[in-house]
Parts: C-alpha cells; sequence; structure tokens
C-alpha cells in the first residue's frame, strides 16, 4: 500500500466517519472507523503506512469536524505507534492482534480525546468517562474482529515470500 492511498483513504474513511456512523449507533457506542482501520493497516502492512493513515485521518476530522487542530492526528498516531509495537511482539498471533489492539486501543483514543478536550476547551460534564468510552471500544472490537484478519490474512498472503533459488 502506498502512502498516497492510504492518506486517500484515511479521508475517505473520515468523510464516512462523520456522515455515516452516526446512523449505526447502538445505544451511546458510535465507531470509530479512522482508528479501527488505521490500526488494521499498521498491523497488517507497516508502520510507515499506519503513521500516515493516522496524520491524514486526524488531521481530516480536526477539520472537518471543527475540532482543536491536531488533537485527534495526535490520538491516532499514538494508538497507531502503540498497534505497530503490539503487532511486532505478537508476531505468532497476528491474524487476531487487531481485535485486542483495538479494544485496548480504542480506550486509550477516547481518554486522549476526552483529556485533550478538556485541557484545550470544557470537557462534557461526565461523571466516570471510561465507562463512557467502554461501548464504543467494544463496537470498535466487533469492527476489528470482521475486518481485521481478514486483512492481515490476505496482506501475509499477496506479499512475496523470500526463498533462495537452487
Amino acid at each position: 500500500m502506498t502512502l498516497l492511498l492510504a492518506a486517500v483513504g484515511a479521508v475517505v474513511t473520515a468523510l464516512i466517519e462523520l456522515t455515516v456512523t452516526q446512523y449505526l449507533r447502538i445505544g451511546t457506542a458510535q465507531p470509530h472507523p479512522v482508528l479501527v482501520i488505521g490500526v488494521i493497516v499498521a498491523i497488517a502492512v507497516g508502520l510507515e503506512a499506519g503513521l500516515a493513515w493516522a496524520f491524514v485521518g486526524g488531521i481530516a476530522l480536526d477539520v472537518l469536524a471543527q475540532r482543536p487542530l491536531g488533537s485527534t492526528a495526535f490520538a491516532l498516531l499514538l494508538c497507531v505507534g502503540g498497534a505497530s509495537i503490539l503487532a511486532r511482539s505478537l508476531v505468532r498471533l497476528r491474524p487476531i492482534v487487531p481485535i485486542f489492539a483495538v479494544l485496548v486501543l480504542s480506550i486509550v483514543y477516547s481518554m486522549i480525546l476526552f483529556a485533550a478536550f478538556g485541557a484545550l476547551g470544557s470537557p462534557p460534564p461526565v461523571a466516570d468517562p471510561l465507562l463512557m468510552v467502554l461501548p464504543g471500544a467494544v463496537y470498535d472490537a466487533v469492527l476489528a474482529a470482521l475486518i481485521g484478519p481478514l486483512t492481515v490474512a490476505v496482506h501475509d498472503r499477496r506479499i512475496e515470500q523470500e526463498r533462495v533459488d537452487w
């Protein structure tokens, strides 16, 4: 995957996140497709493509949703970096790493955004922010369970294996 393709995909996914996902809500849970696909890209393709996805997708979300510029990009970059670390440390479990990584990193992403928005403006009045973000993290993990293992398997199958020529 070239970096240009990652950037274009991130912008399209950011547009989908801001327009379509509000209709895909289940209770208080709303998916974060830019985060989910960014983590999957970082695990399946590599860190460079994941960082391009996170930066461009975060800036697109900040500009289109009129958030403080760079706050979402910062949170996405940290999460994609964490996904890359998880992918390198759990090489044998590569097909199921996206599910676990998205579950954990979705909570981290939401808490970073909660802290950033609280520092840069007025935070929403919430008694326990962790209980507020947990349904969204489970929703994101379900999306990662549907998309992640297939993406990792397809990418691993397509890369050329290095063999010794006899």
